[in-house]
């Protein structure tokens, strides 16, 4: 009788030890898919952000690149001071730059 209950007993050690060691191996395994997981959407949320900067990037060029405004040439004949006057607004608005209103006065001046 001694020597089942020995047998029992490490009988129900070593399956215990066994379970111990499986659930250990799955937790770990567990882990490692959630790191692979997260991973995984690390990667994806790093693409849509350099597919947004890309995008804006885009945008930013286009903006650069589009030519400005071109002023209204002045009618042939009419008053100048009128004209000089509607040059100043212009500026004054923001419409034209300092270069833009100089070559414009120029060309006012010129004709």
């Amino acid at each position: 009788m001694a020597r089942t209950a020995v047998v029992a007993g490490t009988a129900t050690a070593v399956s215990g030890g066994v379970q111990r060691s499986q659930q250990a191996k799955a937790a770990n395994a567990q882990s490692a898919a959630d790191a692979e997981a997260a991973q995984q959407q690390a990667v994806a949320d790093s693409q849509a952000q350099v597919a947004a900067m890309q995008a804006q990037m885009a945008e930013m060029q286009a903006a650069q690149s589009a030519p400005p405004p071109v002023p209204a040439a002045a009618p042939a004949g009419s008053d100048f001071m009128a004209q000089l006057e509607k040059l100043a607004n212009l500026k004054a608005a923001g419409l034209l730059d300092d270069a833009e209103f100089a070559a414009a006065k120029a060309r006012l001046l010129s004709s």
